[in-house]
């Protein structure tokens, strides 16, 4: 029997129009796409090894999107800075 998550999404109008926004472009980078179908999918009440087996994610980056979606909201599934040396090149001068 699968765990229930203590972080049970529940989606405003605002955040839901986003999310579906975010997960229908084809122009975001991929990992936005993802999360935020991650996120539709938790507020539909799905459990997280559900949404892992649909995005063909491991069951713990969908615990710890949820999380951090249930605490910082939107902001929350944005990356944060990274330790270490600064990229020098952008990654569209990466050919």
């Amino acid at each position: 029997m699968p765990r229930h998550s203590p972080f049970l999404i529940d989606l405003t109008v605002e955040e839901r129009e986003v999310l579906r926004s975010r997960s229908r472009q084809y122009t975001l980078p991929y990992r936005d796409v993802i999360r935020a179908r991650l996120i539709l999918l938790a507020a539909e009440g799905l459990f997280n090894k559900q949404i892992g087996e649909l995005l063909n994610l491991p069951r713990e980056v969908v615990s710890k999107w949820r999380k951090r979606f249930y605490f910082e909201r939107l902001a929350g599934l944005e990356d944060r800075p990274r330790r270490g040396r600064p990229a020098v090149f952008s990654p569209s001068d990466r050919v």
